[in-house]
């Protein structure tokens, strides 16, 4: 079981508009429309957190279910950080059924490596075998 804070709800599932609000003004997909926040929520596996009604928190993973996760799109909203929100969703992510056996996870993130850590998430141990093909401009 997964311990939070009083008055706050770990639920599955995530609310676009709400994940919306917040991803449409982070550093990693500014200016996305919720057209596309819908899509990402209806093929991934989500957890949000809630506090009085309102999502303040969200992760989601896109996976094959056998092989391969991408964590993505891990925030909690400024008033309710250094709770350990981002901790007990990592937690109960890693913990799903659907996501047990498989062979690596992934995620990228600027400036939250220790809360990842935490959790056992390592720096890539060959970050050169490591490739990318990026459209910056796909959100404008």
């Amino acid at each position: 079981m997964i311990l939070l804070p009083a008055g706050y709800e770990l639920r599955d599932g995530a609310d676009p508009v709400a994940a919306h609000a917040y991803l449409t003004h982070s550093y990693w997909s500014p200016g996305i429309v919720l057209a596309k926040i819908e899509t990402a929520i209806e093929n991934s596996l989500c957890v949000s957190i809630y506090f009085n009604g309102e999502q303040v928190a969200m992760a989601r993973v896109v996976s094959d279910y056998s092989v391969f996760a991408y964590l993505a799109d891990v925030y909690v909203l400024k008033e309710h950080r250094s709770k350990g929100l981002a901790h007990a969703m990592l937690l109960s992510l890693q913990a799903h059924p659907r996501l047990q056996g498989l062979r690596r996870w992934i995620l990228f993130t600027r400036d939250a490596h220790e809360v990842y850590a935490r959790t056992g998430w390592q720096p890539l141990d060959n970050p050169e075998r490591a490739m990318k093909l990026d459209f910056p401009d796909a959100f404008k």
